[in-house]
């Protein structure tokens, strides 16, 4: 473990320790002091049109680090000015602007009223020039998907280039995967950044396409996988998907901050059905008095404001972190709005099966839940970072847990946990997925209740512990967790699809057509087709680099799996040909050659011959 205090994964719970709570009587400590003051480094750079340099920011005076930034004045840049991630990394614009120096700078999200400002200098750089393509602004993906992107590069007769992802050739199973003819595999979940900046918090990922010709020249995009967690639902709504109290909101001068989580599980009691989640997510930390409203999507995710928000619930009962009897639990429930919520209790991409490379929705494993045990394998669904998995480190953690009254205002406290799960797996949850119910991998059965975490360990409640200390006060009557009894108890199949892998992805490192190449293959492809499409086992038509002919283009058949292949010709137009083994029913026609890629990357892999003398 890495410290005794915790961050609450709802955003912008990065505060100072102070008093305390949990049966003790304790009544909140000092507000934490100002922040003083904001360094940023380098506070000077060069760069070439398209190059990247990463800047950090160092906050005095203040226990959050976490900072956004601008670049001449606009958060995130622009096509113009350049762009700059989350984590900081700016991206120089493909052409020199007017005039060449731009601002990068920092702001406190704790007090937007501090910030810092370094000086970005633009030059042509190498006569060799790298654009991505149609890419001006960051772009969105799921997680779990995929796009397909291409360079354009000028002043070389080598077109080639290499992608990155995050400065690793071919990628990542953590920031996902780019094959060598540009497709994006997204990762499973949403990164997690273990920057000073924003520790904690999902993150995007800089996809570069380098010249071979010349490496100082290259260009970068920035991708935000974000999962379907994050999605405002129409009812009635899934579970394990963002939402939160509807006033769980503070205004510090022109500034509002917002807090908000996962709603996490649906629980019966009494003949009455609730969503479980945190104190802190749906009780405003101990603030909320019953009855409020909670709504989906949560105020993180739309914009601070209520407006176009579903109420689901409304507050029923929850553990006052501060005065009820130990043990602490951080947990509460709301009763639903009738027709608002999935009745079964479906959670996001906990299904039993998959569709494809998709994991499937699905319910828990209903009833009162299992007991937490070192090593059994476990997964949630939350509005971070989604569906993630990982494995129990230790079941009787102490931790002391950092409070604030209000969000990201007021007085600060700190609660004592005993006997906690922990998870010990970096990347299984970020702020944003408090309130998420974690399950065994096996048989989907309810074992925990996230509420917190550092940049290293998740923790959570264990749900017997739950269940007893938000029973009804006055009959004793505990919840169960709602499910498909039908159903029953079924493994996390999205623990079972494969990661995107390098090798996977990359599969085809080092054959990258040129754009003559590329159509030359289309030519020959179209002027032949009636022809190739005449065999019963071709289903469909594309292009890609030979296997056997390295820089040389060929067109693509894809043929059914297991299918004969009668009399295919071996060239056709002057270009080779290429047999692709599909067991994919939308693979037909003919196909672009992003269509070509994708489908390529669906296929098995080739089974590569070599010549013999």
């Amino acid at each position: 473990m890495r410290g005794t205090f915790y961050r609450l994964t709802g955003v912008f719970a990065l505060i100072l320790l102070a008093a305390s709570c949990g049966g003790s009587g304790g009544n909140g400590g000092t507000p934490p002091p100002p922040t003083t003051g904001i360094t940023i480094t380098p506070k000077t750079a060069t760069l070439s049109r398209g190059a990247t340099q990463q800047f950090s920011a160092t906050i005095s005076g203040s226990t959050s680090q976490a900072v956004y930034w601008k670049v001449n004045g606009t958060r995130g840049g622009d096509a113009v000015h350049g762009l700059i991630s989350m984590g900081g990394v700016y991206i120089a614009p493909t052409a020199v602007p007017n005039p060449a120096s731009v601002s990068v700078t920092a702001v406190s999200f704790a007090d937007p009223t501090k910030s810092a400002t370094a000086t970005v200098t633009i030059q042509t750089g190498s006569s060799v020039h790298v654009v991505i393509n149609g890419i001006g602004t960051p772009i969105t993906l799921p997680t779990f998907g995929s796009t397909l992107l291409s360079a354009t590069v000028t002043g070389t007769s080598n077109t080639a280039v290499t992608w990155k992802v995050n400065g690793v050739t071919g990628g990542s199973a953590v920031t996902g995967t780019i094959s060598s003819t540009g497709t994006y595999h997204a990762p499973h979940s949403a990164p997690v950044s273990t920057s000073a900046n924003n520790n904690d918090q999902t993150t995007d990922v800089i996809v570069t396409a380098v010249s071979q010709a010349d490496l100082s020249a290259s260009d970068s995009i920035i991708v935000v996988p974000i999962p379907p967690q994050r999605s405002h639902f129409p009812a009635p709504v899934p579970l394990g998907t963002t939402g939160g109290s509807a006033q769980d909101t503070s205004t510090s001068g022109t500034t509002t901050f917002c807090c908000s989580g996962t709603i996490g599980s649906l629980v019966s009691r009494g003949g009455l059905l609730y969503i479980l989640s945190n104190t802190h997510v749906i009780a405003r930390r101990d603030l909320a008095a019953i009855g409020e409203a909670i709504v989906q999507p949560g105020l993180v995710d739309n914009n601070c404001s209520v407006n176009g928000t579903t109420t689901v619930a409304n507050l029923s009962q929850f553990f006052h972190l501060e005065n009820d009897p130990l043990p602490n639990v951080d947990a509460a429930m709301a009763e639903i709005v009738a027709g608002a919520v999935d009745p079964l209790g479906t959670i996001l991409q906990l299904g039993g099966t998959t569709n494809g490379d998709q994991p499937t929705d699905g319910t828990p494993n209903p009833g009162p839940g299992v007991a937490p045990a070192v090593g059994r394998k476990v997964a949630k669904s939350g509005a971070a970072t989604g569906l993630t998995c990982g494995t129990i480190l230790a079941i009787n953690l102490s931790i002391n847990v950092e409070y604030q009254k209000g969000c990201n205002t007021g007085t600060t406290y700190v609660c004592n946990f005993t006997d906690q799960i922990d998870i010990a797996d970096q990347g299984f949850s970020a702020e944003g997925d408090s309130g998420s119910l974690i399950v065994t991998q096996d048989t989907a059965d309810p074992v925990g209740l996230l509420y917190g975490g550092s940049d290293s360990d998740t923790v959570a409640n264990p749900v017997a512990v739950v269940m007893q200390q938000i029973a009804d006060k006055q009959t004793g009557e505990q919840f169960v967790f709602a499910g498909d009894a039908s159903v029953g108890p079924h493994p996390v199949a999205a623990c079972s699809l494969p990661q995107p892998s390098p090798v996977q992805a990359f599969g085809t490192e080092g054959l990258v057509l040129s754009a003559e190449d590329r159509q030359a293959a289309l030519d020959a492809r179209d002027a032949h087709a009636d022809e190739l499409l005449g065999h019963p086992e071709v289903l469909a038509l594309g292009v890609g680099p030979s296997y056997d002919r390295p820089g040389q283009p060929a067109v693509l058949l894809f043929v059914g799996r297991g299918q004969s292949r009668r009399d295919l010709p071996a060239a056709v137009g002057g270009v080779r040909t290429r047999v692709v083994e599909t067991d994919s029913t939308r693979t037909r026609g003919l196909l672009t050659a992003g269509e070509s890629a994708l489908a390529e990357q669906a296929a098995a892999p080739p089974e590569f011959v070599h010549p013999i003398s």
